[in-house]
């Protein structure tokens, strides 16, 4: 603890910084509408942080390898925790006498709250900065372990460690993710794979110390322990400074918000003087209204991304993707326990697991940075897909620890591969700027089969009594996901180079006739100056201009 306060009294200045650029915003905010003439006062809405502003660039270094480094951290807690806990099932499992289907439900719960409330994250991202939101999600986080460690019943773990510990991992995912694109743009692969290592590092250190905490303190002691390791994402989130617009950008936008003002009132004032009847006004200001909130909705999710082709062909196989994603890694630690390997040996398995997944993220990032890959990275992504599936499929083969041990070192692998390029995919279809509403909007939608795909599993493994049904699950699912998305890209490259080679062929036809027109006009502009034949006509219609001035006069 006295490590943590030594780096929040590190940033502390950092902070002090934030809060004296924000007031000289708002002081020139203020100064704009005071020096509108004839304004009434009237409160000025607060646009977003300057972490979703408008920039002059991502640095693509220096202080952003700093927040890769807070990324890491956050980022291997968003992802690892709900896995790394899986340790502690068996006992929980006998402590309150429940079937496997019911304690899955504690990592569902987990996972689901915190992809579905991706959009909450992202709203507040755009309105108050990454920083602060994701040392919310670190107190929350906190809070969750610590109160699970006095649960009395499986509900409440659901309530403590499902909703509460996931809603803090929320929002420590989200806006990690969105200030790496905010720092890097050449780099962003690779920033992007070293960030998403954070995730096998964590699960590769928390994986035996669970199992250590469970031997030394039972899961009770194990969780405030936990819960004490979690609030270290508040110093991570620290580390998130926002990149700061320039002064003129500044000045600028203080003008542009004074104009605004200008507009608003004369608008305001034409409208007034306009309307016959308070009746119509009633319903123009109605109509406003609906307008404005819609569009203070869209400003933060932007649900015109579900016209984009790119993005549903993306939505619809991470959705298929993640039935089947989750539930091996949940259950992977009770099948070596059930096929009688020792406890250390069980969480070895996830230690290895996360070792190969720790090497295969960054080297996934180069390699999809290449020049070879980059273009056609929505391919490489399926390919992962279907080769984790694969991993999957193949598993029910492995019956002794050896087995699993080649298992797990092929699906650290797959699954290192599949992370990495997760976001980098999403961001590659829709770009920086709409990259936060997609973020949102899809972590939404995946949350339900995230939520559904351990409880199934469970399900088969109460059924049949056996693991290998769970795995066969999983891995067609996964098959079938990968086969999607390389079908439907392949559609969506050929139908982008068409659209591209269209609105070429439209450029170079407008060309001749843009030139035609202009040389047309210009031959009449200069006959119509210079024909003498003309002169009658101009002087006729000199004669009706004095004539229509006169009469304006009288």
């Amino acid at each position: 603890m006295t490590f943590s306060l030594g780096w929040f009294c590190l940033l502390l200045p950092y902070c002090s910084m934030e809060g004296s650029r924000n007031s000289l915003v708002f002081g020139s905010r203020k100064r704009a509408s005071q020096g509108a003439p004839g304004a009434r006062s009237r409160p000025v809405a607060m646009p977003p942080h300057s972490d979703a502003g408008p920039v002059a660039g991502p640095p693509d270094g220096g202080w952003g390898w700093v927040v890769v480094f807070g990324a890491f951290i956050s980022i291997g807690f968003a992802y690892a925790f709900p896995k790394g806990i899986a340790i502690f099932y068996k006992e929980i499992q006998d402590f309150f006498d429940t079937s496997y289907s019911e304690i899955a439900w504690v990592s569902s719960i987990m996972l689901a709250t915190t992809y579905g409330a991706g959009p909450i994250s992202s709203i507040l991202v755009n309105r108050y900065g990454s920083r602060p939101v994701v040392i919310l999600g670190g107190l929350l986080c906190g809070i969750g372990m610590v109160s699970a460690a006095f649960c009395t019943s499986i509900i409440q773990l659901y309530i403590c460690v499902g909703f509460i510990t996931g809603l803090g991992l929320a929002l420590n995912l989200q806006p990690s993710v969105i200030i790496i694109g905010r720092y890097f743009l050449k780099r962003r692969p690779i920033a992007n794979g070293l960030a998403m290592a954070g995730s096998p590092v964590m699960l590769c250190t928390l994986a035996p110390l669970n199992q250590f905490l469970f031997d030394n303190y039972g899961w009770r002691g194990s969780f405030l322990i936990l819960g004490a390791i979690l609030l270290h994402c508040c110093v991570a989130g620290a580390l998130f400074r926002p990149i700061s617009a320039d002064k003129a950008s500044v000045k600028t936008q203080s003008i542009e918000e004074g104009k605004e003002v200008l507009k608003e009132e004369v608008t305001k004032d034409v409208i007034e003087m306009n309307s016959p009847t308070n009746v119509r006004m009633e319903t123009k200001t109605e109509e406003e209204e609906e307008r404005d909130c819609c569009e203070k909705v869209n400003k933060y999710l932007d649900f015109s991304l579900f016209k984009h082709r790119g993005f549903l062909i993306y939505l619809i196989g991470n959705v298929l993707m993640f039935l089947g994603f989750f539930a091996p890694i949940v259950f992977l630690a009770p099948y070596a326990k059930h096929i009688g390997i020792d406890e250390y040996s069980a969480a070895f398995l996830l230690s290895i697991l996360a070792i190969v997944d720790m090497v295969a993220r960054p080297t996934t990032g180069i390699i999809a940075n290449s020049k070879w890959v980059r273009p056609r990275i929505q391919y490489f992504f399926s390919f992962s897909i279907a080769f984790n599936g694969t991993c999957h499929l193949l598993c029910p083969l492995a019956s002794g620890y050896t087995g699993l041990v080649i298992y797990s070192v092929f699906f650290g692998l797959a699954f290192g591969m599949v992370c990495a390029m997760l976001f980098e995919t999403l961001m590659d279809l829709v770009g920086a700027s709409r990259f936060t509403s997609a973020v949102g909007l899809v972590t939404i939608a995946e949350c339900c089969t995230i939520l559904l795909g351990p409880p199934i599993g469970g399900t088969l493994i109460d059924t049949f009594g056996d693991y290998k049904y769970m795995f066969i699950k999983c891995g067609a699912v996964m098959v079938l996901a990968g086969t999607f998305l390389f079908i439907m890209n392949y559609y969506n490259y050929r139908m982008l180079a068409k659209e591209e080679k269209k609105r070429k062929a439209k450029e170079e036809d407008t060309k001749p006739v843009r030139t035609e027109n202009e040389g047309r006009n210009n031959w009449n502009k200069e006959h119509v100056q210079d024909g003498p034949e003309l002169e009658p006509l101009r002087e006729e219609q000199e004669g009706l201009k004095k004539e229509a001035n006169g009469t304006n006069e009288v």
